[in-house]
């Protein structure tokens, strides 16, 4: 079982910049692909970025290229999402989560066994 406790969320103006983290129990820690969902009111939750193990790759969804970084540190069981030029369009609860399946870099919810309870995030115009 793994657990998995997001922090960073908050409110920011419009261009602004906020620095999420995901802290994960355990050991295995360097054994899962992580990655970071949102889910704005009224509509799905949906993948915003997706890291390898080993850190060497990830993938970004289309709207946040180029703003967002997101990265890992295995030694402190901690993956980060840096979000830069926020936009009110990401107003949104951030999840992060744990593949423990062995798959490259993840991208589909369904793929994804562990879950954070959510922080969150709000850019106001």
């Amino acid at each position: 079982q793994v657990q998995l406790v997001e922090s960073g969320g908050g409110l920011v103006q419009a261009g602004g910049s906020l620095r999420l983290s995901c802290a994960a129990s355990g050991r295995t820690f360097r054994n899962y692909a992580m990655a970071w969902f949102r889910q704005a009111p009224g509509k799905e939750r949906e993948i915003v970025s997706a890291i390898s193990r080993s850190g060497a790759n990830t993938y970004y969804r289309d709207s946040v290229k180029g703003r967002f970084t997101i990265s890992r540190d295995n030694a402190k069981n901690t993956v980060y999402l840096q979000m830069n030029s926020l936009k009110p369009e990401d107003t949104a609860v951030y999840y992060c989560a744990a593949d423990p399946g062995g798959r490259w870099i993840p991208i589909m919810e369904i793929d994804y066994d562990y879950w954070g309870q959510g922080t969150q995030v709000t850019v106001s115009s």
